[in-house]
């Protein structure tokens, strides 16, 4: 069986096909199945986000459809970005305006001990299938921002969360490194055991 993942973020398909290799005899992208769609997100969680870019896919290619709504939750900040991440600093929405955003609102908050900094990735991921229903894993993993950026791999707010687990930010650490705390692969590995 073909699934497709429904996003064009690169680097989240990427992960994606990682972890659920051996799942589906293949796993296509968006450009792989020649759709070149944006799919409003306008819903008010990570789960609802997730759903509407799945069912969306779904309906239009009649195949199993991936989906994943992630972002970070500064908790000082009563859980902001959320589900805005993406798309924090407004247009042109790119992770160094979002990141750079992110750093002046807590300096203007006065937000500069670590423990006022502390955040977590959430990443809801859902499987929908052609008949309308689907399954849905939920991870998240704990850490904290810092003051300047780290590293230079990863995406999104990467370079600024620095993961209590392994004592380093997403933006210092390898894909295998990141798939065993990631919150996308403990939402993958929790919709894995709802299959």
């Amino acid at each position: 069986m073909i699934a497709v993942v429904a996003s064009n973020n690169a680097h989240k398909i990427v992960e994606i096909k990682s972890y659920l290799k051996g799942q589906f005899d293949d796993i296509k992208s968006l450009k792989d199945m020649g759709i070149n769609i944006e799919i409003e997100e306008n819903g008010n969680s990570f789960l609802e986000n997730s759903l509407i870019k799945a069912r969306a896919i779904s309906n239009l290619t009649h195949l199993p459809a991936i989906a994943d709504d992630s972002g970070l939750c500064v908790d000082s900040l009563n859980g902001e970005p959320g589900i805005y991440s993406a798309r924090y600093a407004g247009e042109p929405c790119n992770d160094e305006n979002n990141n750079d955003k992110l750093l002046k609102v807590l300096s203007e908050k006065g937000l500069n001990d670590e423990k006022q900094r502390t955040a977590h990735y959430t990443s809801v991921v859902v499987l929908v299938y052609p008949d309308g229903s689907y399954k849905y894993g939920e991870g998240k993993v704990e850490g904290t921002i810092l003051h300047e950026r780290k590293g230079n791999g990863g995406f999104g707010y990467d370079p600024l969360f620095y993961c209590y687990e392994l004592k380093k930010t997403f933006a210092e650490i390898t894909l295998e490194e990141k798939n065993t705390v990631s919150h996308r692969a403990r939402a993958l590995d929790d919709l894995l055991k709802k299959l």
